[in-house]
């Protein structure tokens, strides 16, 4: 009797399987390193500029060199054309390059790049062209408010005195008008410096009345209506307030609690930390509802729904689509305001970004974002003017603009630098500006909340 032959066959199986496992080679694929530009170009004149990029991957090998590549006729630059060559990422991942001998009145091409020992990556191409017969751009600040001691004042200018002040707005006559966040207060400053209270009776709490009996607490952002009613981002009350042209306070939306709730805009609907208003050409407002990381929009019917945003938060550019609920993501959104065109521009605070939310409902990201901190830093406002061109107060104690050219200029202060100073450029210092607005003359005004005082910046092209 034979026996069984399986035993064997499961044995030579086996080995063969085993031989052949133990002789395949283990093959590992190497790759370039990844890597973004810098979205925007950072003081450019005639002859000189910032660029810089973001290494999002090291690839297989060490980072070897690292730079910016640029040309006036390669619309896709390259190692051939002119670069930098910048000190190689060792702890941080962005790097900052200065380009210079640049021609004035001259369209340049731009990418950033990084070496690893199998080859070299770039990232997208940005076009910007050099102003001609432009040195430098800054601004010149001075103190057009306060007395720097925190308290309440009615007065002249520096005579006044506030308490935080926190948002601004400026309506078409040229007055300004702040939140004084910690006097619970709204006051106003005329053109010639006169400032006087327009609303609040100073105590921390919720009252609708005329505007002496009125209570708000640590009030925000500010937005004026074409009737010329204001409206107030109520943030410790989680309301919007409107100040009608007679003066009277009343509850315009959310029932006080803080929470995320749509509906109709008087006690259904809920804010939590509301922080910037702004409105657009048909008489919606929009509300930046900072601690629900939302934009919420209230018709002028009495709705209030979700425009963008999760209340989870984060960092997320798409095409906003309720259907299939993509909202985009916003971390502690602060600040809004509308362009001529209905583009909707949000100081994206914990993101450090500037996005816009075009009428189509796409999200982008046109300055900044959470891997280049250091070129807009914690934005708590923003303003535009009539050419277009952004003023973002950063709370890191800087005031910058961003171009309608998406041209970054650091106009006053310093990075995560704190102080009073009035002066030019870096020599003019800030402690936490948190609110910002632009007069139809092109004078920006800056609410210095822990200097308690209005100051009042003039940008200054030199040629």
């Amino acid at each position: 009797m034979k026996r069984p032959l399986l035993p064997v066959i499961i044995f030579l199986s086996s080995f063969v399987l085993l031989t052949v496992s133990s002789c395949k080679k283990t093959t590992t694929t190497n790759s370039a390193p990844t890597v973004t530009t810098q979205d925007v170009m950072l003081d450019l004149t005639s002859t000189s500029g910032q660029s810089g990029g973001t290494i999002t991957s090291v690839g297989t090998g060490a980072i070897t060199a690292n730079g910016v590549v640029y040309s006036t006729s390669n619309k896709v630059p390259t190692l051939a054309d002119i670069k930098t060559t910048d000190p190689v990422i060792r702890v941080s991942y962005t790097y900052t390059s200065n380009l210079s001998g640049l021609t004035a009145g001259t369209t340049y091409y731009l990418r950033a790049y990084a070496t690893n020992a199998f080859g070299t990556g770039y990232g997208s191409v940005i076009t910007f062209t050099t102003p001609s017969g432009l040195s430098s751009v800054s601004g010149t600040v001075t103190t057009f408010a306060g007395s720097g001691t925190a308290g309440f004042l009615d007065g002249s200018g520096i005579g006044a005195q506030f308490s935080n002040p926190s948002g601004m707005v400026a309506d078409a006559q040229g007055n300004i008008y702040i939140s004084d966040a910690f006097n619970n207060r709204i006051r106003k400053i005329a053109p010639d410096g006169t400032v006087t209270t327009v609303a609040g009776n100073g105590t921390a709490g919720y009252v609708d009345a005329d505007a002496a009996d009125a209570e708000f607490y640590a009030p925000h952002g500010l937005a004026i209506d074409a009737s010329g009613n204001l409206f107030v981002a109520d943030y410790g009350n989680n309301v919007i307030r409107k100040i009608g042209t007679d003066g009277t306070v009343s509850t315009y939306a959310g029932n006080g609690v803080a929470a995320f709730v749509d509906g109709a805009a008087l006690k259904v609907a809920a804010f939590n930390g509301p922080a910037g208003l702004a409105f657009d050409s048909k008489g919606n407002l929009f509300v930046a509802d900072q601690n629900n990381n939302m934009i919420r929009k209230i018709t002028p019917t009495g709705g209030v729904s979700l425009f963008a945003g999760a209340r989870s938060g984060g960092y997320l550019n798409l095409t906003v689509d309720s259907a299939s609920g993509n909202w985009g993501a916003f971390a502690k959104p602060s600040g809004l305001v509308f362009d001529k065109n209905g583009n909707l521009y949000v100081s994206d605070q914990n993101n450090s970004a500037i996005r816009q939310i075009t009428p189509a409902g796409v999200i982008s990201t046109i300055a900044g974002g959470r891997d280049q901190e250091a070129l807009i830093g914690y934005p708590a406002a923003i303003c535009i003017d009539a050419s277009g061109n952004s003023y973002i107060a950063d709370e890191s104690g800087r005031i910058i603009e961003l171009t309608a050219g998406k041209l970054l200029y650091i106009l006053a202060g310093g990075n995560n630098v704190q102080g009073y100073a009035d002066g030019s450029g870096s020599a003019a210092l800030f402690n936490t500006p948190m609110g910002i607005c632009v007069d139809a003359s092109g004078n920006v005004y800056v609410s210095d909340f822990n200097n308690n005082r209005i100051r009042k910046l003039v940008v200054v092209n030199n040629n």
